[in-house]
């Protein structure tokens, strides 16, 4: 269920020129029990006085079933929007109201076929960064393939892309493809590949009797690789999505 509180800033940085990475703490001491894939809602006021409210994927690294301390968020910054001035504003320290968990984008028992495929672009990517503990386990039980296909234009904006580096490079059975549309990296990586995730998703040749699908993040994205997984033959229970639209 639910619950809302009050959420202290403890720290922040940027992760790429236009995103901000968000460490929050209940006022309260409380953790925040969550399940990988939910989100939080953000509430605040117009200057007009408007109640309103933003959803953020939790992005906490912790065991995959524990509650969190932590309480960390990847906000894009869009020109004029109210939650951009919040929270590019707010200080350590400052509080900000939330409510939450919310969300079913979440992992299922029921995901008994052999590899995820998980695709995001932008921020879209964070909840996949919050379940890695979750394959982790996973993986560790054999016979099992993750490969998480990110798209961005450029390697600035691949965020967590070092975190998902790594982790590729200690979990054989996960794989990591940085999509990148507009400008390759000047030194590229075994895992990059060039275009849209859409376009790569095909490379992995998708199949109903091996693949579960994760899509998250611009709604282009994840209607063109919808469209793309059903083609190769995926009846949609298989295939799990969450659209992000950038609010003002």
């Amino acid at each position: 269920m639910a619950e809302h509180f009050t959420l202290r800033l403890a720290d922040s940085r940027m992760l790429a020129p236009s995103v901000r990475h968000l460490v929050f703490e209940r006022v309260d001491g409380q953790p925040l029990a969550f399940i990988p894939g939910q989100f939080l809602q953000i509430h605040f006021h117009y200057e007009d006085g408007t109640a309103t409210k933003r959803s953020y994927s939790v992005g906490s690294v912790g065991d995959g079933t524990s509650p969190v301390q932590q309480i960390e968020i990847a906000v894009s910054y869009v020109d004029g929007g109210a939650a951009t001035k919040l929270l590019s504003e707010l200080e350590i320290g400052g509080t900000i109201e939330a409510s939450g968990p919310y969300g079913r984008f979440c992992l299922q028992d029921t995901d008994t076929h052999p590899r995820y495929l998980l695709l995001a672009t932008g921020t879209g990517v964070t909840p996949y960064r919050a379940m890695l503990p979750l394959f982790e386990k996973l993986l560790a039980q054999g016979n099992r393939e993750v490969v998480l296909l990110y798209g961005a234009r450029n390697e600035t904006e691949l965020l967590y892309g070092e975190e998902f580096e790594v982790f590729a490079q200690t979990h054989p059975g996960f794989m990591f493809h940085g999509c990148l549309s507009r400008q390759p990296r000047a030194v590229p990586r075994p895992g990059d590949r060039n275009g849209h995730v859409q376009s790569v998703l095909a490379e992995l040749v998708p199949a109903s009797d091996r693949d579960i699908a994760y899509l998250c993040g611009n709604p282009n994205m994840v209607d063109a690789a919808f469209n793309t997984l059903k083609d190769f033959g995926l009846p949609v229970p298989q295939i799990r999505r969450e659209k992000y639209i950038s609010s003002r």
